[in-house]
């Protein structure tokens, strides 16, 4: 039979747990590069085609 510390035990569990946790936070908040760069295209267009119709004054 062998021992088992209890410390390292609860250490592993709980790693477990976060692990999972940051898998599920991953997918559920995570974007890939390219999602962000879509974005920021789409963003600076936007701007881009705002800043076109200003009027000076």
């Amino acid at each position: 039979m062998s021992t088992i510390s209890f410390r390292q035990a609860k250490k592993r569990v709980e790693r477990a747990r976060k692990s999972k946790a940051g898998a599920a936070n991953a997918a559920k908040f995570g974007r890939t590069k390219a999602d962000k760069d879509t974005e920021r295209a789409l963003k600076e267009k936007a701007r881009a085609h705002l800043d076109q119709h200003k009027l000076d004054r």
